[in-house]
């Protein structure tokens, strides 16, 4: 089975024995790594927070100010993310970098986007959604409330996989001048669109979760504990970056 995170993908099971780790991967030790990436997320978020404080806030100029850490922490990123996943050996030491490089990427867009809106604390209230439904998630699964079957698994890829086809879409034709219209704006397709994409990025943690239970039953080496933090830390920043989406969606019609 597949989860629709790529980096959770089934390949990820195979010839564990092969490593040579005499120690092998715990639910606890996965936890712990998730939350160092989250804090050293969190820690170059700030630092390119302030950057944009410091040149101004919404001064014309703040942006370009913290243009370098931003597009270079999600260039960085997104290399080392591809490292991670053909290479989950490399995970103990790519995921620490990946957690600080998507710090600046995630600290910049935040700056900006409350720059638009300083009337409200939009970025303070995406935090706390996404951490919210980080415990909720991880409540309905080990509850059982929620069971991760190969039906749900299926049908959560799916919509994933519907998700960045719109997207990819959007994107070449907005490079035409043709923008898939009602979907980005602030009127009820648009944010309704939006909380179907939050949904289903909040049901990848299910994924997540299931996978990483299977991993740990799977005696996988120590090393995957990395991995499967990194595997989380890629679904919440997609989680967060979606509620931001729609918070500014929802205070512009204010």
């Amino acid at each position: 089975m597949r989860s629709s995170n790529p980096a959770l993908r089934g390949s990820v099971f195979q010839n564990f024995e092969s490593y040579g780790d005499t120690t092998t991967m715990t639910i606890t030790g996965t936890a712990v790594k998730t939350l160092i990436a989250i804090m050293l997320a969190l820690l170059t978020a700030g630092m390119t927070w302030f950057r944009f404080q410091e040149a101004g806030g919404v001064a014309a100029g703040a942006a370009q100010a913290i243009m370098p850490l931003m597009m270079g922490g999600m260039i960085v990123g997104f290399i080392l993310a591809l490292v991670t996943m053909f290479k989950p050996t490399f995970a103990a030491f790519t995921t620490p970098l990946y957690a600080l490089a998507e710090g600046c990427f995630l600290g910049g867009i935040s700056a900006i986007v409350q720059s638009q809106f300083p009337k409200h604390d939009i970025v303070f209230q995406a935090c706390c959604l996404t951490f919210g439904t980080l415990a909720v998630m991880l409540f309905l699964y080990q509850s059982g409330i929620i069971k991760v079957t190969d039906k749900l698994r299926m049908g959560i890829g799916a919509a994933g996989g519907a998700i960045c086809m719109v997207y990819v879409a959007s994107w070449v034709m907005g490079m035409f001048g043709m923008p898939i219209p009602y979907i980005h704006g602030a009127g009820p397709i648009g944010i309704g669109f939006s909380l179907v994409v939050v949904g289903v990025a909040a049901a990848f943690l299910l994924l997540d979760f299931d996978l990483i239970d299977r991993m740990v039953a799977s005696n996988a080496p120590k090393y995957m504990e990395w991995y499967g933090a990194f595997a989380l830390m890629m679904t919440l920043v997609w989680l967060y970056l979606e509620i931001l989406r729609l918070l500014s969606k929802l205070h512009s019609r204010d």
